[in-house]
């Protein structure tokens, strides 16, 4: 293989690997945490002390767990209702509610 030929490829996948990244970075930038809204064990991430990441949640909609949602979507998802009648409602931040006991 030439010296040119080696140029070629090794300019190929880096402009591959930038690529790659930039989606990846695009994808993640159009995400948000929205927190309460997963089932037990479905969450992406962070579900309070003592577990260690996805899919450790133990409640439905733990206040405390989040799932990555399309960025404005969070507070828009339709969930039940709490116990009392109270609209159960998505969060951007961690909440008080649905913790385990």
């Amino acid at each position: 293989m030439s010296k040119t030929m080696k140029t070629v490829a090794i300019v190929g996948a880096v402009a591959a690997a930038v690529t790659a990244h930039s989606a990846t970075s695009a994808e993640a930038a159009s995400k948000e945490k929205c927190f309460g809204i997963s089932l037990a064990g479905e969450n992406d991430c962070a579900a309070g002390p003592g577990t260690t990441c996805a899919g450790t949640s133990t409640v439905d909609y733990q206040g405390n767990a989040w799932t990555l949602v399309d960025a404005g979507t969070c507070t828009e998802i339709e969930l039940p209702d709490l116990a009392d009648g109270t609209p159960r409602e998505g969060s951007l931040t961690e909440l008080e509610r649905d913790l385990p006991a």
